[in-house]
């Protein structure tokens, strides 16, 4: 485990790499936001849900994970590293005080977070190449910023230009029972840093998925969730062309 990020599991040659860039709410000590703690327990903070999904994931053979080990507040992996929201200085109507950073301070938050986060993923995955990386973030119900939107579905699948994982995927998850956005509540053409760096200028194949939060907020929903994940993901990297464990 480093500050940035930690390793669940064995990476398998040809398995399934889990990557939750938003599984923490963790704040270092020395970092003050500036903001209500209760506020770390909600979606802005982090991917309420996913941390306990990827976990149970990383028990199963030739499945691993690997997690963002801060909030997404202190430093949001999946944003292009110059951006604006790579430290938010407000969410979902929320200010974030102690992110009004200087040129310094903001390089510091890059330096001590970012790179090492994206330079130990990328390495990950050159040398232990999955047949899937399964990207999996969670969504909230309702935005406070947006009252009047409707968030009905259970699950979203999104992508950029590459789909090939995405289109096997939905009909498994609709088999379930699920009400399955396509590209909803994002559009993965918009929000898909990670997965854009690691996986698409790779070539590599990718499932990026959202859950909605109120289904994952104990241990058995974990674990029903993991379990649907892990078999819908060995399914996809099997026909994308991979080999996976069992």
């Amino acid at each position: 485990m480093s500050e940035a990020y930690q390793i669940l599991g064995i990476p398998r040659f040809g398995g399934i790499l889990v990557v939750c860039d938003h599984a923490s709410n963790r704040v270092p000590p020395d970092i003050n936001l500036g903001i209500d703690p209760m506020l770390l327990e909600q979606h802005i903070a982090v991917d309420v849900g996913v941390a306990g999904i990827a976990a149970q994931m990383a028990l199963l053979p030739g499945i691993a994970a690997f997690l963002g080990n801060v909030s997404r507040l202190v430093c949001d992996f999946n944003r292009d590293e110059h951006g604006p929201t790579v430290c938010p200085i407000a969410s979902d109507g929320h200010a974030i005080p102690g992110n009004a950073l200087d040129h310094e301070g903001h390089e510091a938050r890059l330096a001590r977070f970012y790179r090492p986060y994206h330079e130990r993923l990328a390495a990950l995955l050159s040398a232990i190449p999955p047949a899937l990386v399964f990207s999996l973030h969670s969504f909230t119900s309702q935005l406070a910023s947006e009252p009047e939107q409707r968030r009905p579905w259970n699950v979203g699948v999104l992508y950029n230009e590459d789909d090939r994982a995405a289109r096997i995927a939905i009909p498994l998850l609709e088999a379930e029972g699920l009400i399955v956005g396509d590209q909803e509540p994002y559009s993965g053409r918009l929000l898909n840093a990670t997965m854009n760096r690691h996986a698409e200028a790779e070539g590599r194949p990718y499932l990026g998925i959202e859950v909605r939060q109120d289904q994952i907020t104990d241990p058995v929903s974990h674990a029903l969730w993991a379990k649907r994940f892990s078999s819908i993901a060995n399914q996809v990297a099997i026909s994308v062309g991979g080999s996976v464990g069992g």
